[in-house]
């Protein structure tokens, strides 16, 4: 991949401000936003490889803290946060309106990616901003959470669970018969829950990037 711009931003969401990283190759053809599991942040390793991979197919990323550093050490103490997923979904959707202000990514197709609990915030947002939002992309995720939403999501939906991950795949298998939109469940030979087993994340970055690829490439205007 060619030239890159890397920015540190400041995420406005409600009373909240989100620090954030934009990552920018010349000539993106859309951006996708990250919300990360429970008890994670931006610098979540397994986020900042897809993201890279994303990067390389010429793809923009957010990847933000959906919690302030006050808000983190609260969660730490209850884990009480973490599965607020209202509060995620509402800073995800701040995030989207926040990519459709800013002046260099308001012309990209937007697309969500979520992992673990981030997943319903990520289906939340899709559901929240249907003409903004173009795709999501669901990692070992939790769609159940994204209660009434999931019914009203009209993104073409990607869903990638391990194989080795029983009771999220039956969720994720459920979640697929209330979705009326576009929806692909792909099961990753031999993966638990972090698909930190060899080769498993690498599986699931080359399926979130041709998704994204696909779809948001459709959404550009």
């Amino acid at each position: 991949m060619g030239d890159m711009s890397v920015d540190e931003v400041v995420l406005p969401a409600g009373d909240a401000s989100l620090p954030g990283t934009l990552g920018l190759p010349v000539g993106a053809r859309g951006i996708v936003v990250f919300a990360h599991g429970s008890g994670s942040s931006r610098f979540s390793p397994r986020n900042r490889f897809v993201a890279e991979v994303l990067q390389q197919a010429g793809l923009g990323t957010l990847l933000m803290d959906l919690l302030t550093p006050e808000e983190e050490e609260e969660d730490r103490r209850s884990a009480a946060l973490r599965f607020d997923i209202g509060v995620l979904a509402g800073r995800l959707v701040a995030a989207v309106d926040w990519l459709a202000a800013d002046e260099r990514t308001s012309s990209l197709p937007v697309g969500t990616f979520g992992a673990s609990t981030g997943a319903a915030a990520a289906l939340i947002a899709a559901a929240s901003r249907p003409t903004e939002v173009a795709a999501v992309v669901s990692r070992g995720g939790r769609p159940d959470l994204a209660g009434g939403a999931l019914e009203r999501v009209a993104a073409p939906t990607l869903l990638v669970v391990g194989a080795a991950d029983p009771i999220v795949l039956d969720l994720n298998r459920e979640a697929m018969q209330r979705m009326r939109g576009q929806v692909r469940l792909e099961v990753v030979p031999g993966a638990t829950h972090l698909f930190e087993e060899p080769g498993a994340l690498e599986t699931v970055a080359g399926l979130a990037s041709d998704w994204f690829r696909e779809k948001l490439s459709r959404g550009a205007v």
